[in-house]
This record gives structure tokens, sequence and C-alpha cells, in this order.
């Protein structure tokens, strides 16, 4: 082999070799922008979803164009300037202050019903606040019971960075009922919740509960949080659960400290033993009303279930106030003394 042929043969090499790095740079740096573009809209399905400091103007309907009408004010269901009014200036409401398990500070509004042992927790929807349940707090306190009505983690005035999707909730909630038992031995307790008080309200029905949380109304509650987001994704950007959905799961236990998926209302349900109303309307796409099905079939606990016939979205007591009220009282008759 001469000299000439054994030069060319190395350049060959060469050319090979830096042809060979500069594929290998470029699927790196395409494996770092694909690692960078996922990272990043997995943090900015965080902030929409789950910061509630992030403004979430795409999530509700602006415009009355849609049949299901939803704004960052109404997850709590109808607005009733009439009862925020009562709760405020009439009611005759104490702050209760509670400090959760991770230490945050949160409102709650107590309205106590002389020579009652009734209680309920009424709790709010998502991005809502406690205030904006006050139309179903005055029904509750004219049905003879006492009422508190929480600030949820991150809304209204009570501390918090993050929306748990009703899952850190549920400790929050099992905290009230422990306090309404130590003012009231006798206690017999209701848990209601619209929306994501709804799933917060299920969440808790899992845990191992005291005999004094009688009963549970569920308003318009999600299977579970996974479901709820992989459906926005697909109806507010047409994108599948996968990839997002999978790194902003990382993010959130990154930075709120727990996995979307772990806010389970429908695999809470399941171990519930409290007897559950479950409640939808029948044209809620918001929350679609299909998983009102799935969380009743789930259901092993004594239930019932209530479809309010052209509700969309925590409409259901607007649409039928006679109806959703009446089942309601009757449910509750069964097991509240």
């Amino acid at each position: 082999m001469n000299t000439t042929h054994i030069k060319q043969e190395n350049k060959t090499k060469k050319r090979s070799s830096k042809l060979k790095k500069w594929i290998c740079g470029i699927l790196v740096g395409i494996i770092i922008c694909i690692i960078l573009a996922l990272g990043f809209g997995g943090n900015y399905l965080y902030n929409l979803a789950i910061n509630p400091d992030t403004p979430k103007d795409i999530v509700f309907e602006s415009t009355e164009s849609s049949k299901d009408v939803v704004t960052i004010n109404s997850t709590s269901g109808p607005v009733s300037i009439s009862s925020e009014e009562w709760l405020l200036k009439e009611s005759g409401y104490e702050d209760l202050y509670m400090t959760s398990r991770d230490g945050l500070k949160l409102h709650n509004y107590l309205i106590k019903k002389p020579n009652s042992n009734k209680w309920v927790i009424t709790v709010h929807g998502y991005t809502s606040q406690g205030k904006l349940t006050s139309y179903y707090a005055k029904n509750f306190s004219d049905m003879g019971y006492n009422v508190i009505i929480p600030d949820l983690r991150g809304h209204g005035t009570s501390e918090g960075d993050y929306i748990g999707m009703g899952w850190d909730e549920r400790l929050d909630i099992i905290d009230l009922i422990n306090y309404i038992i130590k003012e009231d031995k006798e206690a017999e307790i209701v848990l209601y919740g619209i929306s994501m008080g709804a799933a917060t309200v299920l969440n808790t029905s899992g845990e191992e509960l005291p005999e004094n949380v009688k009963a549970l109304v569920a308003d318009c509650g999600y299977t579970s949080a996974w479901d709820e987001f992989a459906y926005q994704l697909n109806k507010l950007f047409g994108l599948p659960a996968f990839p997002m959905m999978h790194i902003a799961n990382l993010i959130t236990k990154i930075r709120a400290g727990y996995w979307i998926n772990e806010s389970s209302p429908i695999d809470q349900t399941a171990k519930s033993k409290t007897p559950t109303l479950f409640i939808q309307g029948d044209e809620d796409t918001f929350v679609p009303s299909f998983m009102v099905e799935e969380l009743y079939n789930a259901s092993s606990a004594e239930k019932e279930k209530l479809i309010i016939k052209g509700a969309g979205h925590a409409k259901a007591s607007k649409v039928n106030p006679k109806l959703y009220w009446e089942t309601i009282d009757g449910f509750l008759n069964k097991y509240v003394s």
C-alpha cells in the first residue's frame, strides 16, 4: 500500500469522525431543546393550574357564546350579593384561624347556631373563596346547622402558594372536623363541597373519619385531578396527556410537594363509608357530566344521585333550586337528627 493511499484513507476517517461528532452534537442539541421545551411546557401548565397567583383567563370561558360559561368567581355556584351581605353583616360570624399541618395560617368563617348539634363545612371551588359559598351557607343555616366556611389554602385570606386540587386540603378539612368535635362532642357533621370543593370532601371521605361525620354532599366534583387536567389540556390546547401531564406531574411534586394523580376522589370514594349525595348538571362541560356516573358507580357507601337538567358547571342550584334543596334536605334527614 503506497503512502498516498494511506493519507487519503486517513483523511476519509477524519472526515467520517468529524461527521459523526457533528451528527452527535446536533442530536444532543435536539434532545436538550426537547427537554427544555418539555420543562417549559410543564412549568407553564403548573403555573396555569396550580399556582394561585397566575392569571387563569385562558382556563375560563370569557364570552357568552359558550352555553356553559364558567368564570373565576362562579366555580362555587351562583354569586348571591344578598347571601354575601347576610354572611358579612347579619350572620354574626366569627373568624376562625387554624394552623395547617405544614404551618399555614388558614382562615374560616364560623357561624354558630345556638342549641344545635348539626354542623356543616361548606367547601368552595377552584380559584374561588369561602364567602362565595354564602348562598349555600345561608341555606344550611336556615336548616338549623352550625356552619364553617373555609378559605382553602391558596385562596381567599388563607396562606398558601399552591392549589392542592383537594388533596392536601383534605387534611385541612379533617382538622376542622376535629375542631368541631372538640367544641361539640355530640356534633353531627355534614361535608358539602362544590367543584374542587366536592373533590376535596370526596378525598376527605376516603380517610378514617370519626363517627360524627354523618353524610357528604358532592356537587360537580371531578374523578381525579389528573382526569380533569387531561380533559382541560385537550379542550384548551388540543394536546394529549402524554408527555405534558407527566412533566407537569413531576414539577408539581417538586414545587408543591404532591403528585397530581394523588388527588383521586374516585379512589377515595371507593374507600368511603360515608353516605354520599352526588349532584351534577347534565350540561356541565367544565367538569364533564360523565364523571358523576363514574364517581357514583365507584362508591360502595349508601348513596344517591341528582342530575339537574339544563345545568352547567356549578349551576344546579340556580337552575332548579327547589329540587336541589329538597333533595339535599331529604337525603340529610336520613342521617342527621
